[in-house]
């Protein structure tokens, strides 16, 4: 009995000194942040990436200290998550002003009397900890010290913050497990559903591992189903089991609420930012990312894994969809098939014919031979072929272009030269062609060159805009640049025409296909060697839209072209963009005519063609060799050659070549005369240096090159 009344006064004794201590501290009431500042403050660790209207479109981590999510109020908690969180936590939570002094004294009590220690931080004692550093514990347990602030802080925060507005900010700010800070990322990451989703069971695991974040699963399972009991919740054990069985035993994962523009988001989501606007259009770049993936499954038999979409704004050059990849169903997720360098195909050859137009070099009529073409080089012959081994004789430069037939995309690259084609490409933004034109030789006419789907989107858009070029942006905060002239506007204007001509196009792809929209577009399709790389790049009006289909890893497609791979993704994607606005073929440049032709022995049918004012024909079009320009092919000018030691000097040639090679030009060497006129001739080399020529039978110079043997 005297002992009970001995502990009494203690007690007693202690509660004096408490309330005359709260007394004399008060004034530290001031310094508790209010529920607003404190909700304010809250900083996530993901980024939120914004479309154009203002819509998430991906959450992205940016900040590796902690995992958290979104803040979430209390009406948006399971009430069996709160029911537990009281249980565990804090029983009298509702009954108490800060401080459970009937907790506090047996807590004291039993820490004096006994080995095993017990603490007795209320939730709102606890809420104080958290945003007042010096309230945490130095070591393993708060000093004297630091739990009578903690408790003045707690006693303190009540008179200011209400029931709901403590229980909501401990919630957020407490730690789960691991590096899950918050209910939102402890519920999405364990369970993989929002907080107001989670059920009596998963309710008391979360709230069990309050105490000890990181336990083993056997001492969580052990808690949760102590409080289970307590709450006499039926069953209670062997669901928690299970639920630990499945959910605590591997890495939890937060999945993103949204995730439909990764790359896009890496790009522009750094530390330090909570959210960022993008030119991406929201809807149309979750309708690209559905319709990729459907597309591609499509194209499974045909071993396609992979693809990728840009489309951009015309006039702004805004990116409004940037699907580098088909998302979790790709070979390689990770990879931005936008950015990746692959082989162009027939893609670059648009800019190859504008140039030979832009030049006066060829027009729309202009007719090219489709037969066999041997091109010596430094590295042997060149023997270009068509995709369907047919060659189809005399062929106008618009069916050329439109069908896409190789063997006169490669005279052409004759005609222009190599050189000029190459810088011409380098102009448009094509930075992937980082060396000499010599190295891409004349197989680039055919797409030979590693190019980024990226810097093809743009140069297409080039052509769009009557040959002005801008960079594309994905943030409008980008300012625009004055456009630069890449283009003649007058021969880009002839290219658009020639790559909308649904009727040229029929000569390989037949009226009906993918290409053949119902609203004005100009549109190429490509396949790179051995089927590796499939695109199709094309314009309306307003929009260009690029696509890529193939596999991240190079291997080959089987039996899928461009027109069969890329094309009718390309054709669903502008059907959609246009499927309300209009699309409206170029007006006619005042540098560009219109006139009906014919072509001698009906080689083609009588059309309506247009061409740069001075360069229509004034009579039937026929194949006439001196349209094109006589050159020098090999050896190209500066080429440096060394005679191979190897060899015997009776066997070393170098070949000397002129295009076009129906006609008769004498070689000159140092200015004498060799004798020969043959387009092809074999010479036999000696030290020095030289300059090689051809003239015709007035002794006119027309090509000249410099080359050096040593």
């Amino acid at each position: 009995m005297k002992t009970l009344k001995w502990a009494a006064g203690i007690g007693l004794t202690v509660a004096v000194s408490l309330l005359l201590f709260l007394f004399f501290r008060m004034s530290n009431v001031d310094k508790l942040p209010s529920f607003e500042k404190v909700k304010d403050a809250y900083q996530k660790s993901d980024a939120l990436l914004l479309d154009r209207h203002g819509e998430v479109i991906h959450e992205l981590r940016v900040d590796a200290q902690g995992r958290r999510l979104e803040w979430v109020s209390f009406k948006d908690v399971s009430p069996a998550f709160i029911k537990a969180i009281i249980q565990v936590e804090d029983k009298r939570f509702f009954q108490h002003h800060g401080v459970d002094w009937r907790a506090l004294f047996v807590s004291v009590f039993q820490n004096i009397t006994s080995k095993k220690l017990r603490g007795a931080s209320t939730v709102t004692m606890q809420v104080v900890s958290i945003l007042d550093k010096k309230l945490k514990p130095k070591g393993l347990r708060r000093g004297f010290k630091q739990k009578w602030n903690q408790i003045l802080a707690g006693l303190a925060i009540e008179k200011t913050w209400s029931k709901i507005e403590i229980l909501e900010a401990y919630i957020n700010l407490i730690s789960y497990r691991g590096e899950l800070q918050g209910i939102s990322a402890a519920s999405r990451g364990l369970f993989g559903k929002e907080p107001n989703g989670l059920d009596e069971t998963e309710s008391l695991m979360l709230a069990s591992l309050i105490t000890s974040p990181n336990a083993s699963v056997h001492t969580i399972v052990k808690r949760a189903c102590f409080f289970g009991k307590a709450m006499n919740l039926p069953d209670i054990n062997e669901k928690i089991n299970a639920v630990a069985a499945e959910k605590l035993t591997s890495p939890y994962h937060v999945k993103p609420a949204v995730a439909i523009a990764p790359h896009v988001a890496h790009m522009l989501l750094k530390e330090g930012l909570t959210k960022v606007i993008s030119t991406i259009d929201g809807k149309l770049q979750r309708f690209i990312c559905e319709t990729l993936n459907h597309h591609l499954t499509l194209l499974k038999e045909g071993n396609v894994s992979d693809g990728a979409v840009l489309v951009v704004d015309n006039k702004t050059g805004d990116i409004i969809a940037y699907v580098g990849n088909s998302g979790a169903s790709s070979s390689a997720p990770w990879v931005d098939g936008i950015k990746a360098k692959r082989q162009a195909g027939s893609t670059l050859k648009p800019f190859l014919y504008e140039l030979a137009i832009e030049r006066g070099l060829l027009t729309p009529a202009s007719i090219l031979e489709d037969s066999p073409l041997h091109v010596t080089t430094p590295t042997g012959l060149y023997v270009p072929r068509n995709y369907d081994n047919i060659f189809r004789g005399p062929v106008s430069v618009r069916i050329a272009l439109s069908a896409s037939i190789n063997v006169p995309a490669v005279r052409t690259l004759l005609l222009v030269g190599l050189n000029p084609f190459v810088e011409r490409l380098k102009n448009l933004g094509f930075d992937s062609l980082t060396e000499d034109a010599e190295y891409y030789g004349y197989s680039i006419a055919l797409g030979s060159a590693d190019i980024s789907l990226y810097e093809l989107v743009n140069a297409y858009r080039t052509l769009a805009n009557n040959g002005k070029s801008t960079a594309l942006r994905l943030s409008p905060d980008v300012k625009i640049k004055k456009p630069a002239q890449i283009l003649d506007r007058n021969a880009a204007f002839i290219v658009s025409n020639i790559l909308s001509d649904r009727e040229a196009r029929n000569a390989t792809f037949g009226l009906e296909n993918p290409l053949s929209t119902k609203f004005w577009t100009a549109v190429k399709t490509g396949t790179s060697k051995d089927m590796r790389d499939n695109w199709c790049v094309g314009y309306s009006e307003r929009y260009t839209v690029g696509v890529w289909t193939g596999n991240f890893s190079g291997e080959p497609m089987r039996n899928v072209s461009g027109v069969t791979g890329a094309a009718p993704l390309w054709f669903e994607i502008m059907n959609y963009l246009h499927a309300v606005v209009p699309s409206r073929s170029p007006t006619l440049p005042t540098g560009v005519v219109s006139a009906k032709i014919s072509f001698h022995h009906n080689m083609e049918t009588p059309r309506e063609d247009y061409f740069l004012k001075g360069t229509e024909p004034v009579a039937t079009v026929r194949l006439n060799i001196s349209q094109q320009k006589p050159h020098i092919t090999y050896p190209a000018d500066e080429t440096l050659i060394s005679i191979d030691p190897e060899i015997p000097d009776e066997l070393q040639r170098v070949p000397f070549q002129f295009q076009p090679s129906t006609q008769q030009y004498e070689w000159v060497l140092n200015d004498k005369k060799i004798g020969v006129s043959d387009h092809l001739f074999l010479w036999k080399p000696e030290r020095g240096r030289y300059e090689l020529s051809i003239i015709d039978k007035q002794n006119r110079v027309l090509d000249s090159v410099d080359f050096i043997v040593r």
